[in-house]
């Protein structure tokens, strides 16, 4: 019932729109720019650790690695 009666009241409302000029306008535009600015940081960012990370493993001079906490055990 309340969904029918929401209908009938929101049909006037789209009706009186005009599909050809309806836009995101300024507010849209500031949030996807927003939106873009966030992501360059961020790859940015990554870049920066990525660039960090050495990916060439070194052998064990005792041949066994420590067990550090957290690794090995299992809840």
């Amino acid at each position: 019932m309340m969904s029918s009666l929401a209908a009938t009241q929101l049909v006037p409302l789209a009706e009186e729109l005009d599909k050809n000029k309806v836009t995101p306008g300024v507010l849209g535009f500031i949030v996807f720019a927003v939106i873009g600015v966030a992501v360059w940081f961020l790859m940015k960012s990554m870049n920066k650790h990525m660039k960090r990370v050495d990916f060439a493993e070194e052998p064990d001079a005792a041949g066994a690695a420590p067990v550090a906490s957290g690794e090995g055990r299992r809840a």
